[in-house]
This record gives structure tokens, sequence and C-alpha cells, in this order.
């Protein structure tokens, strides 16, 4: 792989997260870090297995016409992934950006959760819908980090998608009292726009409506155990 790393943008325990270049053009490269509590052998085929899997959604979604970075290099043995840097700041930085007004904070969830129903009509869970893996660029919502991304059709998988932005909406930007209801706003308006969810091979994805239903559970359970 001819990929020159410029910065480092994220230090996790699964992976190391570089920003630099790829044959002159603006990538990502995200090398999968070992696990030493994990048998050397065992954490390579999990390793292997997940990047993998999350080179195959990229290209999968991307297909489908999501706004999500090309894949342009797979090194698995060498647990090497060279995906497109995209454009936009993190939704993190926008909401937390004190020249954001409500009316821009409002009209952007709307598309966020438009962009994420569009996700989910494809059977695919994100699995960390947290405000550092959305990128905004004027208009367009990218989705990044896929890593914990995987096709789904039960219903509930699709509400925990949602919670889990839900919860980090509340707990990293409680300013923006509400903004859970301006992305289900937005993600109910897509279905409305797109109409149903086509039936795929692996059967049919679960209705935004029925969604938003298992989303309202999620939330009464959680507040109950809690």
């Amino acid at each position: 792989m001819v990929f020159k790393p410029d910065q480092r943008l994220h230090l996790g325990a699964e992976a190391e997260v570089w920003r630099g270049e790829w044959f002159g053009k603006p990538a990502v490269r995200k090398q999968r870090r070992p696990r030493s509590w994990r048998h050397p052998n065992l954490d390579h085929r999990l390793g292997v297995r997940r990047m993998i899997s999350e080179a195959r959604l990229l290209i999968r979604t991307r297909k489908a016409g999501l706004s999500v970075p090309s894949v342009w290099d797979l090194d698995y043995e060498g647990g090497q992934l060279i995906i497109e840097h995209l454009g936009g700041r993190p939704l993190i930085e926008v909401l937390n950006d004190a020249a954001t007004t409500r009316e821009e904070v409002e009209s952007i969830l709307h598309r966020v959760g438009a962009a994420v129903r569009r996700l989910h009509r494809v059977a695919t869970t994100h699995g960390d819908l947290s405000s550092n893996n959305v990128l905004i660029e004027g208009e367009i919502v990218h989705l990044i980090d896929f890593g914990l991304a995987s096709i789904e059709y039960d219903v509930e998988r699709f509400g925990i998608d949602l919670h889990v932005l839900d919860e980090i909406l509340g707990a990293s930007h409680p300013q923006w009292e509400g903004a859970i209801d301006w992305v289900i706003e937005g993600y109910l308006a897509c279905e409305q726009e797109l109409g149903p969810a086509p039936v795929l091979q692996g059967g049919a994805v679960p209705s935004a409506s029925e969604v938003h239903a298992r989303l309202e559970d999620i939330r009464t359970r959680v507040r109950y155990h809690g």
C-alpha cells in the first residue's frame, strides 16, 4: 500500500486511524491493533473478519447510493483498510459551535435522520451512531466508521441504532433539547418521500414507523431498568 500518513485521527482499542494520502488522494488508513488478552491466532481471525465485513458493507452501501467512504485498498493480512477521506465537519463540532443557530440544527438533524433511514432501508445498522461518526458538508450528510455495522432485519437492532444516537445527543449536546425529535422527523419523512422499503434478498426491512415505535419501547425499558 502506498499510504503517506499525515495526522492521527483516533487511537482506539481496536484500531488506529490516520489521515494522509493514497496515490495523491486524501485518504484514511485504519490499522487494526492486536488485543494482547486474546490468543494471537484468534485475534487475527477476528480482526480479519471484522475488516472484511467493514469493507464489504461500505462497498454495499456506497453502491446503494449512500454517502459513505469509498474503499480503495484492503490488506487483511496486514490489518489495514484504506478508504476515501470525506470532507465536512463532524456533527459534534457543528452542534457545539456557538455560531450554529436553532434553525440550522433542526435542518441538519432532519437530514441526519433521512441519512440513517436510507442506511436502514438497505438492511444495514451502523452500530455506533455517535455525533463523531456523522460528517456535515453543506447539504450532504456523510456516515463514517462502519467497524460495528452489520446487515440486519430485526426491528430491535434498528431501534437500538437510533437509541445510541438519542443517548449521545442527550449526553453530549443537552443544549439542543429535543434533538432526537428532529432526527425522527427526518427519518419518517424519508420513508414518506421514498415509499416502503424494498423487500431484499434477506427479507423485508421494518418500516420507519415500526422502528420509531421500537425506539420508544427501548427508551421506556431503559428508563424502567435505570
